[in-house]
């Protein structure tokens, strides 16, 4: 059955996906917690895909979850390639007056390192699988009843492997085990604040969606593999 507007919710959740792996380079201060810039569109990804194993199920939603690891592979193909290629010997960026000064200013952006890289995508698949995988039974345990329990609750499990897996790959042996531990919980804390703060945008959307898609799945019987395409 074709739903109109599950493009525009898949086109949704992989910008915000590959628009957080660009700017998450930035740290940013918020009082006395040091958050990557990502947190401002990284959360949204996770409220999307509630929205859509809410609404859709876990078999749509986990397509959309694989259709997002594949685009920001590629994404990430073509910045390290774009990084790689010798620059035109005119070309400046913004102040710097030499094709080598812009291109030490363009890799010092977006050039990739490969461990963060890793650790985004291995916190990416088995943060947003276990959101989608949490929400789909409690919908089923709950009898659909109690929407902010649930979009929180998978919200809390998924954010919590997605932080864990990230910090852990990305800084261990950089980072004292003390200060690995805080900035993984810190991480998780805002993200799923974030969460709950929009639960009352989440309602409005999936309550829309419903109504205008005529469909409400209850995942009895799915298969839960994520790697199956059935």
């Amino acid at each position: 059955m074709p739903y109109r507007l599950l493009p525009l919710l898949s086109a949704a959740f992989v910008t915000s996906l590959i628009v957080s792996n660009l700017v998450a380079v930035k740290p940013m201060a918020i009082g006395p917690f040091v958050l990557p810039a990502a947190i401002i569109i990284f959360p949204l990804s996770y409220i999307l895909g509630d929205i859509l194993t809410e609404v859709y199920g876990y078999r749509r939603a986990r397509q959309v979850i694989w259709i997002g690891f594949i685009c920001n592979l590629l994404a990430a193909a073509v910045i390290g390639l774009s990084v790689g290629v010798t620059p035109a010997p005119f070309w400046t960026l913004g102040g710097f007056n030499s094709a080598e000064r812009a291109q030490q200013a363009y890799a010092a952006v977006f050039g990739l390192i490969p461990r963060i890289l890793m650790a985004s995508f291995a916190a990416y698949l088995v943060g947003e699988l276990l959101n989608a995988y949490v929400l789909a039974k409690l919908k089923i345990a709950m009898q659909g009843r109690r929407l902010w329990v649930r979009t929180i609750g998978s919200t809390l499990v998924g954010q919590a492997a997605d932080s864990a897996i990230f910090i852990t790959i990305a800084f261990v042996g950089l980072v004292p085990p003390v200060a690995l531990a805080a900035m993984a919980v810190t991480q998780w804390l805002a993200k799923s604040l974030y969460e709950a703060i929009l639960t009352p945008l989440t309602y409005l959307v999936v309550g829309y969606l419903k109504r205008v898609e005529q469909v409400d799945v209850y995942d009895e019987g799915t298969d839960f593999n994520p790697f199956t395409t059935r």
